[in-house]
């Protein structure tokens, strides 16, 4: 049996800005790359952390139309933030981003983001 996977590429989210792919599909599960506030037309980020979670989502909502999937289909999103005291600002955008029950998540600081992003989020999604 061979190993199958399927990548994949939109314009629909922002061009990798490194050695990977925006996500891979195997066996009904999708897992897209970590997105940053990146707008995939200019590759360009706002500096505060509310424009930056505002593109990111609208970024996750291209990466799944360009699957045929909606935020419904997400399973877990795992989330990379430089200053967890944003923590109060990724709940509020969660509640208006996605309806209970919410996905799985987990949320954690890291020193530094591609980019000098101020939050990332890669997601999980399933069929």
């Amino acid at each position: 049996m061979t190993f199958k996977k399927n990548i994949i590429k939109t314009d629909k989210a922002p061009a990798a800005v490194g050695t990977y792919s925006q996500g891979v599909e195997h066996n009904g599960t999708y897992y897209f790359s970590g997105q940053i506030g990146l707008e995939p037309e200019t590759m360009t980020m706002k500096d505060d952390f509310q424009s930056q979670m505002d593109q990111i989502l609208k970024n996750i909502d291209g990466l799944l139309e360009s699957q045929g999937l909606t935020r419904e289909n997400i399973i877990k999103t795992s989330i990379f933030v430089t200053d967890l005291e944003n923590f109060g600002l990724v709940n509020e955008a969660y509640v208006k981003y996605f309806q209970e029950p919410y996905p799985a998540r987990s949320c954690v600081q890291v020193p530094r983001l591609p980019k000098d992003a101020l939050v990332e989020i890669e997601v999980i999604a399933a069929k």
